[in-house]
């Protein structure tokens, strides 16, 4: 690796993305900054902002969603290019890589979830197979994260707003959630006849026991993240606002344990293991219970659709 293969967060070639509601958010690359590194292994990635700090071995990653606080199918082709990217700067940078730390830029929320404008579409053209590839867009998603271990990459999910549907589902696949106190979690599918289809079921029933984790989902109960962090789902609690600044005290102090971090996680997904192919399965299901969308639940989604957009517009912050 060259003296000039990365960049710091503290280099001069960083400026701060400033947030008007959120002021501890990490430094983002200027537009100008190129090093090597970043030409090659950070391409435009859309709706992605990353910036790799050399001096902790840490690639810090924000979503800046286009619209609503959601996972659209041009974000999900962002995160594929992301994973692609994370292995391969893992090769360029061997052990000087050691963490993966992902936010949201919106000052309310992590993310809302899935694309309920996109699944409103699919479901009123019968199109089953659109919202199969969606979902399963997702869990491929999801379960490369879980498996970012296999080349002992620790990822970390910092949540400094609200994280519902699939929002909650994608944080259940990192290492370790450090959520703000007051964040709120849950699953509100069942408003709108579907269940959370993307790994809820297979996360939570692995770290919760599967009647818990049924029960939170089939009844869409909204959760803290103190209770999370009670309940062990939440790792890290932050005071609000400190989410940032909580994660860089973790990454200090863990940093010198990395190794033996990674051999713990390794063994705990060992006893723990889940297969890509029972993902693949409930989101099968999933877009079947799709189809089967009543007209009245239909309206219920695209109510909650043009409520969130009005609620994560730029006027309404």
């Amino acid at each position: 690796m060259s003296d000039n293969a990365a960049l710091s967060l503290q280099s001069p070639d960083f400026a701060g993305n400033q947030n008007p509601k959120n002021e501890n958010t990490v430094l983002a690359p200027r537009q100008a900054a190129s090093t090597n590194l970043s030409n090659k292994f950070w391409p435009e990635l859309g709706q992605l902002e990353n910036a790799f700090d050399i001096s902790h071995g840490t690639l810090w990653s924000f979503m800046n969603f286009e619209g609503r606080a959601a996972y659209n199918p041009n974000l999900l082709e962002d995160f594929h290019g992301w994973h692609r990217n994370i292995r391969a700067l893992k090769e360029e940078m061997g052990e000087h890589f050691k963490f993966v730390v992902l936010g949201s830029r919106h000052p309310d929320f992590f993310c809302l979830g899935g694309d309920l404008d996109y699944f409103s579409n699919c479901i009123n053209s019968k199109d089953r197979e659109r919202l199969y590839s969606y979902g399963r867009s997702c869990v491929e998603i999801l379960h490369k994260n879980w498996r970012s271990i296999d080349s002992e990459v620790l990822t970390i999910g910092l949540v400094q707003g609200d994280a519902l549907g699939g929002g909650f589902e994608s944080l259940l696949s990192f290492d370790y959630i450090c959520a703000e106190k007051g964040a709120k979690f849950g699953f509100p599918e069942q408003m709108f006849g579907l269940f959370p289809g993307m790994g809820a079921l297979t996360f939570l029933g692995r770290s919760l026991g599967f009647a818990k984790a049924e029960q939170l989902v089939r009844t869409g109960r909204t959760l803290t993240a103190e209770e999370l962090y009670e309940m062990g789902v939440v790792h890290i609690l932050a005071e609000k606002g400190e989410g940032l600044k909580t994660v860089q005290r973790f990454i200090a102090k863990n940093e010198q344990k990395h190794a033996a971090l990674c051999t713990y996680r390794k063994a705990v997904k060992r006893a723990n293991p889940i297969p890509f192919e029972e993902l693949d399965d409930v989101v099968s299901l999933w877009a079947d219970a799709g189809m089967r969308i009543s007209s009245r639940e239909l309206k219920v989604m695209q109510r909650l659709v043009a409520a969130q957009t009005k609620k994560t517009s730029p006027a309404a912050e």
